[in-house]
């Protein structure tokens, strides 16, 4: 991931209803939703999720595909592992007092 593309998604990101969306779609894996049960979940309008998955799409971040009348969403995992990985290895340099924190805890 190049600067430009963090930057892109992490201003996608950087909304209370696209961040809840993400947060929604990685939970649903390949099946994906759709806007009306997104919006049923973040408890959003189905019409205010078309406008805020279309952001998180121009950002790489949420794919769609249509299925017979419904369009359904998913998070892309390959972006957004792209993303964490540009900043904890490439923004961070590898700083291993950053990385550490990114490590399970042990209870």
């Amino acid at each position: 991931m190049i600067e430009s593309q963090a930057i892109n998604a992490l201003g996608a990101l950087a909304h209370e209803t696209r961040l809840k969306i993400v947060r929604h779609l990685i939970t649903k894996g390949s099946a994906g939703e759709s806007a009306g049960a997104i919006g049923q979940a973040v408890d959003a309008a189905p019409s205010k999720i078309t406008f805020h998955v279309s952001a998180l799409e121009r950002a790489g971040l949420v794919s769609s595909e249509r299925v017979s009348r419904q369009i359904i969403y998913r998070a892309d995992y390959t972006q957004l592992g792209s993303l964490i990985h540009y900043l904890m290895h490439d923004c961070c340099k590898g700083n291993k007092q950053v990385l550490g924190c990114c490590k399970p805890s042990r209870k």
